[in-house]
């Protein structure tokens, strides 16, 4: 039976309260503030060692180098203009249908969510949308809501769809065939369920004309090299993860690269595209890892492993569907980063079946549409809209959640588990 020490009860309270003040944001402080003091304050009163509170940062190192290179390769395409070009191109496409318009959006979020992560989609593509939508007179709310919805339901595609999927694989990352075979048809099943369940919601905000005269903007040189640059580096990248290689690296050689060789062309200078990257992302994550490093330090996790692992090889199908429900709904209370780090852990400490990791990893990227706070790209694209002027509730955004979340998330445990039998 486990005993907590006051040891380990002051260092579960820390974490907690560092989670709650991310969630939360007390005084509207940034999130990275929260992780970061959490961290300190456990160094601080040796709650976990210097050490290991190093060695937990440098765990991170991979999910570093990828989250660099999409901010980067993400903010030159906003800075360039792809995501507007995009954005109006899908509103000349509609054709006047406010119903066309919404596939159409959902498609290009889809895209951008495979290629270049759910956190592009809720921070760059956002805006975008917001400003064609308005453009076409639309009723902007159905479009952003698709943005919001679209950055996770799709967040599981690829490896490199969302930043979760490293944190939870991390070195046990299956090649890109495995990858495919375990999530292919459970990502479909999210993708089309999250889009029937969501149409339907907002069929009566989608009808009606719209306006689709919206001028397309010219897409420079710089706007055609980021493109490129988006195709290389999915290509590079899914040639890295059929090789079994880490995706960080790749990902920031090319983000750069592509930054680089636009720079050069326009002999422009960097510090107006860097100023607008949200670095904060990165002592978030890292402040997260030390965090969950000091909460498997007192054990509370090792019970919890030992029980999914005997219950999976008992019942893996059963155990594969429980827990990445449950998994789905926890994230929102605690947001899916630091849970994904917690499901890490788990798969490599216990050394759960392939069935249960991929089920909550299912759980960590698809559970967050139930509320505004299950992840960090949710929270970013709370920050996109308010800079819009647009504001959404969280009780409003929970309604709604409540429909489309558990159908998709229930849709895509049965699908992969199908497609495991």
């Amino acid at each position: 039976m486990l005993e907590l020490t006051s040891a380990h009860a002051a260092t579960l309270g820390v974490a907690g309260l560092a989670i709650a003040g991310i969630i939360v944001r007390p005084w509207q402080l940034p999130e990275a503030t929260w992780a970061v003091l959490g961290a300190a304050t456990l160094a601080a009163f040796s709650l976990i060692s210097p050490s290991g509170a190093l060695l937990a940062i440098r765990k991170g190192t991979d999910v570093y180098l990828f989250l660099v290179g999409m901010m980067v390769l993400a903010e030159f395409a906003r800075h360039e203009g792809l995501f507007d070009w995009l954005a109006a191109y899908a509103v000349r496409r509609s054709r006047g249908s406010a119903q066309r318009l919404f596939v159409l959006v959902y498609g290009v979020g889809t895209f951008v969510t495979v290629f270049l992560s759910n956190d592009a989609t809720a921070v760059v593509l956002t805006p975008a949308v917001y400003a064609a939508a308005k453009e076409a007179k639309a009723r902007p709310l159905p479009y952003l809501l698709t943005c919001a919805f679209i950055a996770n339901a799709a967040s599981f595609v690829l490896p490199i769809s969302n930043p979760a999927n490293l944190v939870v694989f991390g070195a046990q990352m299956p090649s890109l065939g495995s990858w495919l075979s375990q999530f292919g048809i459970a990502s479909i099943a999210s993708i089309l369920v999250t889009f029937g369940v969501l149409r339907f919601t907002q069929r009566s905000a989608l009808t009606g004309p719209i306006e689709n005269t919206v001028a397309l903007p010219l897409l420079g040189i710089g706007g055609r090299l980021v493109a490129g640059g988006i195709a290389l580096t999915a290509i590079l990248l899914l040639v890295a993860s059929s090789l079994d290689w880490q995706l960080g690296l790749p990902t920031f050689l090319a983000g750069m690269a592509t930054a680089i060789v636009i720079l050069l062309l326009e002999r422009a200078p960097p510090w107006p595209v860097i100023r607008e990257i949200s670095w904060s992302v990165l002592p978030l994550v890292a402040g997260l890892f030390v965090l969950v490093e000091a909460v498997e330090g007192t054990g509370v996790l090792a019970p919890l492993g030992r029980s999914l692992a005997t219950h999976a090889a008992d019942a893996p199908e059963w155990t594969a569907l429980v827990a990445g429900g449950i998994t789905g709904a926890v994230c929102n209370l605690v947001n899916n980063l630091p849970l994904g780090l917690i499901a890490g852990t788990l798969t490599s400490n216990s050394h759960l079946p392939a069935w249960v990791t991929g089920a909550m990893l299912i759980g960590v990227d698809l559970g967050p549409n139930l509320s505004v706070t299950g992840s960090l790209a949710n929270i970013l694209w709370l920050v996109a809209l308010r800079r819009e002027g647009q504001e959404i509730s969280a009780w409003r955004f929970l309604v709604l959640g409540v429909v489309v979340m558990p159908p998709a998330l229930l849709a895509a445990l049965l699908s992969f588990i199908a497609s495991r039998g």
